[in-house]
C-alpha cells in the first residue's frame, strides 16, 4: 500500500480483537506518534499503554469515575465493559511546555496530530485502530488515576487490535463542499 492508498482508503474500525501489535510493529506506531509536526520541537504529548491486566486496571478507574456522578447501573456496566474493546488500547495525553510561541492550542493539536500518526501507522502494518473520546477523557478522577496532571488533556484513547470485521468502504465526500480559494 502507498501512502496515498493509505490516506484515502483507511478508516475507523471498531471491530478489533487480539492480537495487538508487538514488538517493531508497536515501536513503528509508537515512533509515528514522535514525528507529529512540533512547533518548536516541544513534544507536548505522552502515551500510557494499556493492555492485559491495564485494561483491567482501566475498567475500575472507569467505573470509579462514573459512580461519582451516576448511579444509573447500565451506564456503569457499559463503562465497565469499554476497555474490552481492543485488546489494546493507547492513552494520548498532553504535556503541555510553557513557550511564548508555542500556545497550548496549539501544543493539542500537535498531540491530536501524534494520535492519528499512530493510528495511520497501525493501519499501515496491517492493524485496526479507533480513536475515541467522551466523557471519560475530560474526568478528573480518570486524569488523577492514571496520574496525569489535572492541568493537562487527555486527547484520546486509540484502541488497537487485530479487525475481525471488515466493513465497507465509506463514501468518499467531496473536498470540493469544503474548500475556496482566495
Amino acid at each position: 500500500m502507498n501512502s496515498i492508498d493509505l490516506l484515502l482508503n483507511r478508516q475507523s474500525n471498531p471491530f478489533l480483537t487480539a492480537p495487538a501489535p508487538t514488538g517493531s510493529i508497536l515501536e513503528n506506531i509508537l515512533k509515528a506518534g514522535m514525528k507529529a509536526p512540533d512547533h518548536g520541537a516541544l513534544t507536548p504529548w505522552r502515551f500510557i499503554i494499556a493492555e492485559g491486566e491495564g485494561l483491567d486496571k482501566l475498567s475500575t478507574i472507569y467505573s470509579k469515575a462514573i459512580l461519582e456522578t451516576s448511579s444509573d447501573s447500565k451506564k456503569i456496566e457499559k463503562v465497565k465493559k469499554m476497555p474490552y474493546r481492543a485488546p489494546m488500547i493507547i492513552i494520548i495525553t498532553t504535556r503541555y511546555q510553557t513557550h511564548e510561541k508555542v500556545p497550548e492550542k496549539e501544543q493539542l493539536i500537535t498531540a491530536g496530530c501524534a494520535a492519528h500518526a499512530m493510528q495511520m501507522a497501525a493501519y499501515a502494518q496491517g492493524f485496526g485502530a479507533m480513536w475515541r473520546t467522551g466523557e471519560l477523557s475530560y474526568n478528573n478522577t480518570v486524569k488523577e488515576a492514571l496520574d496525569i496532571d489535572l492541568k493537562e488533556d487527555i486527547v484520546g484513547y486509540l484502541y488497537v487490535g487485530t479487525i475481525k470485521k471488515e466493513l465497507p468502504q465509506k463514501p468518499e465526500k467531496s473536498y470540493q463542499s469544503y474548500t475556496r480559494y482566495l
